[in-house]
């Protein structure tokens, strides 16, 4: 298995792309703000033909860029229906200040082909088996996506591409409208929790780390294991 990425110009969102092998059609997770350079070179760099776009989530530092991936090739977005109006209008899910951020308009539109993405589901794309996770809390229609293990990536450790529910050493906020602190304590405690030690965390910002040790060391993984409320978690 082929995964590589990049963080995007804009807020450093993560942007991933997954194959079988270089060479082979790809799927591409995140596609955040100014990414669409960066992806097209990462594409060239392992002969990668894009099939399908993934979000995590709606926010607009992980859809920004879409509607060009897609559009250039025909290609369909997944999202969680929960997420799905905020590719048309992703400032209902915006402060006011990240809304001013981007010049206080933010003129969007859905791809032509959106699918949407069901808990449990397993998709089966370019010869990958991708398991969707819904996981609310940083948004209503925040997912986690799973892949098995591969001897050819990660010591053939499982992956796991948690979007903002899980960063190393943190979570994603939970002070944006459609946030939900409780929602988001219930996904770290079913989702992320039972997931393997050795599992390969992917996060929407920030360096890549594992289950293990977000089970030792994240404060927010503690407080869910332990039944703790949390205040509402603020940053990314």
């Amino acid at each position: 298995m082929l995964v590589a990425g990049f963080p995007a110009p804009g807020l450093g969102t993560n942007c991933y792309v997954v194959a079988t092998a270089p060479g082979e059609q790809c799927v591409v997770v995140d596609p955040g703000i100014g990414a669409v350079d960066q992806l097209e070179e990462l594409l060239a760099e392992h002969r990668l033909h894009p099939a399908a776009v993934l979000l995590t989530h709606g926010h607009l530092d992980h859809t920004f860029s879409v509607v060009p991936v897609c559009g250039a090739r025909g290609i369909p977005a997944y999202i969680h229906p929960a997420d799905r109006d905020l590719l048309a209008d992703p400032a209902k899910a915006l402060s006011a200040d990240l809304v001013a951020l981007f010049g206080g308009r933010l003129p969007c539109t859905e791809p032509d082909d959106v699918a949407e993405l069901t808990d449990g589901a397993t998709l089966n794309l370019v010869g990958l088996a991708v398991t969707v996770d819904h996981a609310p809390g940083h948004t209503g229609g925040s997912v986690m996506f799973r892949l098995p293990g591969d001897p050819g990536f990660a010591d053939g450790a499982p992956v796991c591409l948690t979007g903002d529910v899980l960063f190393a050493g943190s979570i994603g906020r939970t002070d944006l409208p459609g946030g939900d602190t409780a929602a988001m304590m219930a996904s770290l405690r079913d989702r992320v929790l039972p997931l393997a030690d050795e599992t390969l965390v992917l996060p929407g910002h920030g360096p890549a780390t594992t289950i293990g040790r977000e089970r030792a060391g994240n404060p927010y993984l503690r407080m869910a294991l332990e039944g703790r409320a949390a205040a509402p978690a603020r940053g990314r």
